[in-house]
């Protein structure tokens, strides 16, 4: 018996979906940065982080409001993960004053940091820049004060959403999206 068109049709657009990116809107592109590691070396996100998956949140390590859950989450997040094929995560200090190198290496190693996982600190300006104008997740200005959610971004730079750390279901859904931009290349 001989498929019919329609079921070949069918099969076939079924296919295509199964290799396309996710339905996720687009808020912008994260341009190219620099700031510092947790090792003290340069970070330039255009070496560590073009064609990779990445998620990103901020954080202070003297924290003891939520940034402690999130670098939890973060961690969650890694491991629930570790099968994608190029993501990252990026945590961004909001404290650049106190979050020097070694600091950033103390925290990252008490949440078992990783080489895929990133701690970031740099001028506050360019903090500031990164966390207002680009990831719009309010100000870095030396009050400590920070949005808690993280920030999802692309292989092409896109930030593509953003979710909430308070919420459990919305770091499913996080967990859920890294694994289909991985596997869809988008």
């Amino acid at each position: 018996m001989k498929p019919s068109l329609l079921a070949i049709l069918t099969g076939l657009l079924g296919l295509a979906g199964c290799n396309s990116a996710p339905s996720l809107p687009s808020y912008g592109l994260v341009p190219d940065f620099e700031l510092t590691d947790q090792n003290g070396q340069p970070f330039r996100s255009r070496d560590k982080l073009r064609g990779r998956v990445w998620v990103a949140n901020l954080i202070f390590t003297t924290c003891m409001g939520p940034c402690p859950r999130m670098s939890g989450q973060m961690r969650q997040i890694r491991d629930a993960t570790q099968n994608a094929k190029d993501r990252a995560l990026v945590t961004l200090t909001i404290d650049p004053a106190r979050d020097t190198p070694a600091v950033l290496a103390a925290y990252a190693k008490r949440y078992n940091g990783g080489p895929s996982w990133y701690f970031l600190t740099g001028p506050m300006k360019s903090l500031d820049h990164l966390a207002y104008d680009v990831f719009h997740l309010g100000h870095i200005d030396g009050n400590l004060e920070h949005s808690t959610r993280f920030v999802l971004v692309d292989q092409q730079a896109r930030i593509r959403g953003y979710y909430d750390s308070s919420d459990a279901d919305s770091i499913e859904t996080l967990i859920a999206d890294v694994n289909a931009l991985d596997r869809s290349g988008a």
